[in-house]
């Protein structure tokens, strides 16, 4: 029998899925335009710029009561934001040195990877539905996004720094809240204002290797401008909503039901720019997908699905219900 808490905790989860799904689509939508329309290709700033707004929403919340006073060890900080501006910089690189095909099967590869590290550092078990449900995820993203494959070196080398790196960074959003029982609101008031610090120091100069442009001498006009603070203002939400979503679940999870974000984008781009980037086995890809983010939502769910093996401690916190039930109500 379904309870009233199991039916808050459904409702919470399907919020908070919507809230990141609908926050990175849009910010997706918005660079590509920042991007395309108006020739902003400062990636790693802009990144920059977008902690730098979160930075500001955390110092706002914590002044007006709603954040409170929590401890995170600063090598624990530095540790994650070393693998989160690494997988920052490491997907730039990566998408400038490789093929769109072997980007887009770099970015496939995280999935294996969080499992992997799961595995070993939390004792993770699968189910075999889970893993089946795993590898149809993959296989439909595969089919819609991977076209040319071609592989260099050096763009291995890029690829492969930034799976691993981003894979860590999002195990660690999901250990840090459950060791030290922070809320999503709590651990982004540690880690965005060092984030911010370092991007806009490290940015330009990366963003000047990437496209030997400098950013001080980009033509910023009202409209671009525009766009960059509309940029700054949704990348809060997708900060917001990434922690939410692997603290209250895992970086399996979050990939695995985030590729519904890639689904979609392809759909939108095909409604706002034409027919070129949907076709037969693009649709056959998006179903196989789906079919897969709802096979792995039912087998992960069931008893033996994904569970930790008998020799690993518990990780409930019992806080971060309420915690993540606030900063729901509040944002989606």
């Amino acid at each position: 029998m379904t309870t009233k808490k199991d039916e808050n905790k459904a409702l919470i989860d399907v919020a908070a899925w919507a809230f990141n799904i609908s926050t990175s689509v849009g910010i997706i939508i918005v660079n590509k335009a920042l991007m395309a329309t108006y020739g902003f290709s400062f990636a790693t700033t802009l990144t920059g710029l977008h902690f730098a707004a979160t930075t500001i929403m955390t110092v706002v919340l914590k002044s007006l009561g709603y954040i409170q006073d929590s401890y995170l060890p600063l090598h624990e900080r530095l540790k994650f934001v070393l693998f989160a501006n690494f997988s920052i910089v490491g997907m730039n690189v990566s998408l400038m040195w490789n093929s769109v095909g072997f980007y887009q099967i770099a970015k496939l590869t995280m999935i294996p990877v969080s499992c992997l590290l799961e595995v070993v550092l939390d004792n993770m078990r699968y189910s075999r539905d889970t893993k089946l449900s795993i590898m149809l995820v993959l296989l439909g993203v595969g089919v819609c996004t991977v076209t040319d494959v071609s592989v260099n070196l050096k763009g291995f080398v890029a690829a492969f720094i930034a799976v691993w790196s981003t894979a860590l960074q999002q195990y660690y959003v999901h250990s840090l809240q459950k060791k030290y029982s922070l809320g999503s609101f709590n651990l982004l008031g540690h880690t965005a204002p060092l984030q911010c610090a370092s991007l806009l120091l490290s940015g330009p100069v990366v963003d000047y290797f990437l496209t030997g442009k400098r950013v001080d001498a980009f033509n910023y006009t009202s409209a671009s401008v525009l766009f960059i603070a509309l940029s700054c203002m949704i990348a809060i939400g997708t900060n917001l909503s990434q922690f939410i979503c692997i603290g209250r679940f895992t970086a399996v999870s979050f990939q695995v039901l985030g590729h519904m974000k890639t689904v979609l984008v392809l759909i939108l781009g095909f409604l706002f720019f034409g027919k070129e980037g949907l076709n037969a086995h693009v649709i056959l890809g998006m179903m196989i997908a789906i079919l897969g983010m709802i096979w792995y939502g039912n087998a992960s769910s069931r008893p033996g699905g994904k569970e930790r093996g008998p020799a690993a401690p518990s990780t409930n916190n019992p806080e971060e219900l309420s915690v993540l039930v606030q900063s729901t109500d509040e944002k989606v």
